[in-house]
């Protein structure tokens, strides 16, 4: 096994899970006609860079690309936990913008083979991070 065949193959899974979430996000905006709350448009701000960035870096076999999309990727996830405690009720209703104006997330439109849009943005965003943490442990 080659020396950076581990940091390629999780560069290259964390780019096939940012191309499935933004494929998923243009699917339910552009094919269901679902128009995304505020909120989701900020993790698609997140999301939507780390296919070029963790693709180019898969296709130049480039490891240190953690550096740019590790930051990117955390900045989503905090955008999609605290888009999940909203929807999860966890979070006070005055202060929860997706459901005051604009579309709300809450609606059973909103749900992805039953689950919740929100939900499956968080996970995303997790595996992003998880996949690229050892590659900045091991290259800082």
């Amino acid at each position: 096994m080659p020396k950076n065949a581990r940091p390629w193959t999780m560069i290259t899974l964390a780019w096939l899970v940012a191309i499935a979430a933004t494929l998923g996000a243009l699917f339910i905006g552009e094919v269901m006609g679902q128009i995304p709350c505020t909120l989701c448009w900020y993790q698609r701000i997140a999301m939507f860079p780390l296919v070029a960035i963790l693709g180019t870096a898969a296709y130049r076999g480039d490891p240190s690309a953690w550096r740019y999309a590790l930051p990117l990727g955390t900045i989503g996830l905090t955008i999609a936990a605290y888009h999940s405690l909203q929807y999860a009720g966890l979070l006070p209703p005055p202060i929860v913008p997706c459901q005051t104006t604009g579309p709300s997330c809450s609606s059973t439109g909103m749900l992805v083979l039953g689950i919740p849009i929100p939900y499956l943005s968080t996970a995303a965003f997790s595996g992003i991070v998880l996949l690229l943490l050892p590659l900045a442990r091991t290259r800082s």
